[in-house]
C-alpha cells in the first residue's frame, strides 16, 4: 500500500552520549531514517543529547533538539511542534525506553503522537525477560530453563531450583549491564545482588548455561502486509559466554547448514510475528548446540540493533532507510534496491564475499582492568574487513584494528610461553585471535585448542591453515618465492609487510616483485546481489584476483581519510567530520 499521508511529521529519538553497547551504530541508523523520512516530503524532528552526532547537524534534520532525553523534554517539543508519529527505534535501548516511559505517563495518546517502527507490547515483551520466556514457550519455540527473580531470596531459591553453573541477565538493560556467568555457590550472591541493581525494574533473568554453544544473529525487516526477509545472516567466532559486542563476528554464517539455517529463518519470523504486527527492523539471537543443533532463542530486539550498521554495510542493504519507509506505509515490493537503482527492495541479499568484524578494546587507557569477556560487553569500537574468503577478511580487520600489528601474525609480535597462551585460550580476552594464531605457531594440537575455546574447528583450520602458509614462506627468499605462493598468501589477506617479515627482506622489494610479477590490487563490488544485476551506486572492496570491477572515470578525484575505529578520545566526532 501507498505510504500513510496522515503522517506529515515524525519526531526521531536518538540515543544520548555514546557508551559500551551503545555507540555511532545509532547515530548511522537514526540519520539514514532521517534522510529516508526527509525524501517524502515529512517533517522531520529530532532530539539527542549528543552535539557529535551526524543526526544533530541541520542537514539531517529539520527540527533538532540537542536536550536531555527525558519526558520533559519530549513534552517541550510536542508543545511546540504538531508531530504526528514518534520513531523510538533509531535510537537504541535508551530510546525504547523513553518511549515506553513516554507511554506509560499517557504522553504520546495527551498529544494524538502515533509510535510507528513498533508497539509498545512487542517492546515489553522482548524486554522483560519473563515475558519474553513465555511468549516463546506459546510460540513452542525453545528457550532456556529458568525464571525471572525480583527479589534476592526469590533468586536464591531459582539457583536452587537450576543448579550452577547458571546464567544472570538483568531486564531492560544494554550491552549485557549487569549480567554474567555464575560457576558456583560462592559466587553467586554477589553476582545476583549486581544483577538487581543494573535493572531499572529490579528484574532478572536466571537461566541455564549454555557456555560453549554457538551464536548467530539475523536480521529481518517486515511490511504492515506480513512479508518478511532475512537481511543477513551473523555468526559469532567466538561460542557462547562472550558478548556479541565483543565477538569477533562473520557474514554470511560459514558454518551454519541449511537445513538448520532454514529451520533458524522460520523460527525468526516466527518470533517476529508472535510479538506484534509492527513493520519495521528486527534482531533476533540465537545458540546452537554444536552437539545435535538444537536451536535455542537468546533474544529478540524489535527495533535497529548495534548489528545493523555492520549488516547494512556488510550486504548493501540500507536497514534503518527502508525500515523508516516501511513504518511509515510502504510495503516492500512499492520499494526500490538503492544500490541498483532497478530492482525491488523486496529480496534477500546475496554475498560472493566474506565480512569479518573485530572488536577495538581500550584496556591499555585502566591500566589493572579486568580484561577478560564476558556477557557485559566492554569493547569501544570494531573494525571491519571484506575479503573473497575468511582469511582474508581476518587478517584486514586485523590490520584496521589500530593496535600496531600488521595482521593476525607474521610481525615479531607473537608469544612463546605456553602456559600464558593456554591459560588466554581459556579465558577468553581481548588478544585471543592472535593467542590461537601463536598456539598453533607452537604446535599445540588442534584438539587442545578447541577443548579449551569451543570455538568451531572450522574456524580453528582455517588460522591454522595460515600458519601451514607461514612455514612454506619461510622455506624462500624474495628471489625464490614463487608466483603462485605469493599470490596465495596475498589472496589470504597477507599485508607486503608481513611477507617481507617471513622472506626476511624490505617491504619495498615485496611491492615490486608481486607488481613485476603482475599480482595487482583489484576492486570488487558490494552490490547487494552478488553481481547478477547491474549497480549503480555500489561501494568497493580492495583484494587480490583477475577481474576488476571498478569503472575508472576521468572525474577529478578526492581521497578522503577517515579516523578507523572508535576508541577513547578518537570517536564518532571525526565521522561527522568526514561526512
Amino acid at each position: 500500500m501507498p505510504r500513510n499521508t496522515n503522517i506529515k511529521s515524525v519526531l526521531i529519538i536518538g540515543s544520548g552520549p555514546i557508551i559500551i553497547g551503545q555507540a555511532c551504530e545509532f547515530d548511522y541508523s537514526g540519520s539514514q531514517a532521517a534522510r529516508s523520512l526527509r525524501e517524502e516530503g515529512i517533517e522531520v524532528t529530532l532530539i539527542n543529547s549528543n552535539p557529535a552526532t551526524i543526526m544533530t547537524d541541520n542537514v539531517t534534520a529539520d527540527n533538532i533538539y540537542l536536550k536531555p532525553l527525558d519526558r520533559k523534554s519530549i513534552v517541550e517539543i510536542l508543545e511546540k511542534h504538531q508531530i504526528d508519529a514518534v520513531l523510538p527505534t533509531m535510537g537504541g535501548q535508551t530510546a525504547l525506553n523513553l518511549a515506553i516511559e513516554c507511554q506509560d505517563l499517557g504522553i504520546w495518546e495527551e498529544y494524538n503522537v502515533e509510535i510507528i517502527g513498533v508497539d509498545i507490547d512487542a517492546i515489553q515483551t522482548t524486554e522483560d525477560r519473563e515475558r519474553f520466556r513465555h511468549k516463546m514457550l506459546e510460540l513452542d519455540i525453545n528457550v532456556c530453563k529458568g525464571r525471572t527473580a525480583k527479589s534476592f531470596l526469590e533468586g536464591k531459591e531459582i539457583a536452587q531450583e537450576i543448579g550452577f553453573p547458571l546464567v544472570i541477565r538483568p531486564s531492560f538493560t544494554l550491552g549485557g549491564y549487569g549480567g554474567g556467568f555464575v560457576n558456583s555457590r560462592d559466587d553467586f550472591d554477589k553476582a545476583l545482588n549486581r544483577g538487581l541493581h543494573a535493572s531499572p525494574v529490579h528484574e532478572v533473568l536466571l537461566e541455564q548455561s549454555i557456555l560453549g554453544w554457538k551464536e548467530y544473529e539475523l536480521e529481518l525487516l517486515r511490511d504492515n502486509a506480513g512479508n518478511v526477509i532475512i537481511i543477513c545472516s551473523i555468526e559469532n567466532f567466538d561460542p557462547m559466554g562472550v558478548h556479541t559486542g565483543d565477538s569477533i563476528t562473520v557474514a554470511p554464517a560459514m558454518t551454519l547448514p541449511d537445513t538448520v539455517y532454514q529451520n533458524m529463518r522460520n523460527l525468526a519470523i516466527k518470533m517476529m510475528n508472535g510479538i506484534g504486527e509492527f513493520a519495521g527492523g528486527c534482531n533476533v539471537q540465537f545458540s546452537v548446540n554444536p552437539e545435535n543443533d538444537e536451536i535455542i532463542a537468546i533474544e529478540i530486539n524489535p527495533r535497529v540493533s548495534r548489528s545493523s550498521a555492520l549488516a547494512s554495510k556488510a550486504t548493501g542493504y540500507p536497514i534503518a532507510k527502508i525500515a523508516a519507509k516501511l513504518a511509515i506505509g510502504y510495503n516492500l515490493d512499492e520499494l526500490t534496491n538503492a544500490i541498483t537503482g532497478t530492482t525491488s527492495a523486496f529480496f534477500e541479499p546475496s554475498l560472493d564475499y566474506v565480512i569479518v568484524k573485530v572488536p577495538r578494546w581500550n584496556f591499555d587507557k585502566f591500566k589493572g582492568s579486568d580484561n577478560t569477556l564476558g556477557l557485559q560487553m566492554k569493547s569501544v569500537g570494531e573494525a571491519m574487513g571484506i575479503g573473497r574468503c575468511f582469511q582474508e577478511a581476518l587478517q584486514k580487520a586485523c590490520q584496521s584494528l589500530e593496535i600496531k600489528r600488521n595482521g593476525i601474525g607474521a610481525d615479531g609480535k607473537s608469544i612463546s610461553d605456553q602456559a600464558q597462551i593456554l591459560h588466554r585460550l581459556e579465558h577468553p580476552s581481548w588478544d585471543r585471535i592472535f593467542r590461537i594464531y601463536d598456539a598453533f605457531k607452537l604446535g599445540i594440537p588442534m584438539k587442545t585448542i578447541f577443548n579449551l575455546t569451543k570455538i568451531d574447528k572450522w574456524f580453528l583450520h582455517q588460522i591454522e591453515g595460515l600458519v601451514h602458509l607461514e612455514k612454506n614462506i619461510e622455506k624462500e627468499n624474495i628471489h625464490t618465492i614463487s608466483k603462485d605462493l605469493l599470490f596465495e598468501a596475498k589472496q589470504k589477506g597477507y599485508a607486503d609487510r608481513q611477507i617481507a617479515y617471513l622472506l626476511k627482506c624490505l617491504e619495498s622489494e615485496v611491492f615490486d616483485k608481486r607488481t613485476n610479477m603482475g599480482i595487482k590490487r583489484v576492486w570488487k563490488l558490494v552490490d547487494t546481489c552478488a553481481a547478477e544485476f547491474a549497480a549503480q551506486t555500489p561501494y568497493y572492496y580492495s583484494t587480490f584476483d583477475e577481474e576488476n570491477e571498478s569503472e575508472v572515470t576521468d572525474k577529478k578525484k578526492i581521497l578522503v581519510l577517515g579516523a578507523g575505529p572508535n576508541r577513547i578520545g578518537q570517536g564518532i566526532e571525526f565521522d561527522y567530520c568526514c561526512v
